[in-house]
């Protein structure tokens, strides 16, 4: 089987003097290479398929033969690391508790494993007889919610 951590530093190496991003490398059990990169404007094919070569480049199909799949990591998918939280700031998400509640609201901001979410709610207000619409923010660690992902408008 061939070694994660090959590919990961093939990767790595690649991206060097790039603003693009890994979010994951997953190997089956069979050999299937998934690499998954992000860059804070989109991914563009060309440069998957630079990186495709790139690794196969530097992968001996004599020795072991694989089979290989690079593409970003896809829009409305889960973050999976830091990086993706930083990218969508200011931009409205979707997060899945630990203990399975889902909120939704914009995410503020992103401090090391910690992250914050603005969320509209009926708040009561003092000297008000009837709850008001404000933003109450919500901090969580990245590694304790379940998911975190981008929510798609088309307004």
């Amino acid at each position: 089987m061939i070694d994660r951590n090959v590919v990961k530093s093939i990767v790595e190496e690649w991206l060097e003097d790039k603003s693009y991003f890994l979010v994951d490398v997953e190997i089956s059990s069979e050999n299937k290479i998934l690499v998954e990169i992000d860059h804070a404007d989109g991914v563009w094919i060309e440069d998957c398929v630079e990186l495709s070569r790139y690794i196969e480049d530097r992968l001996n199909r004599d020795d072991e033969d694989y089979e290989l799949e690079v593409g970003s990591a896809g829009l409305g998918q889960p973050f999976k690391v830091a990086q993706q939280y930083i990218n969508h700031v200011g931009k409205e998400v979707e997060v899945l508790t630990a203990d399975g509640k889902k909120v939704k609201g914009v995410l503020k901001a992103v401090d090391g494993t910690k992250f914050t979410v603005a969320v509209s709610e009926k708040v009561k207000v003092e000297g008000k007889k009837r709850p008001q619409l404000q933003d109450v923010d919500y901090t969580y660690d990245m590694h304790e919610v379940k998911y975190t992902k981008y929510l798609i408008s088309f307004k």
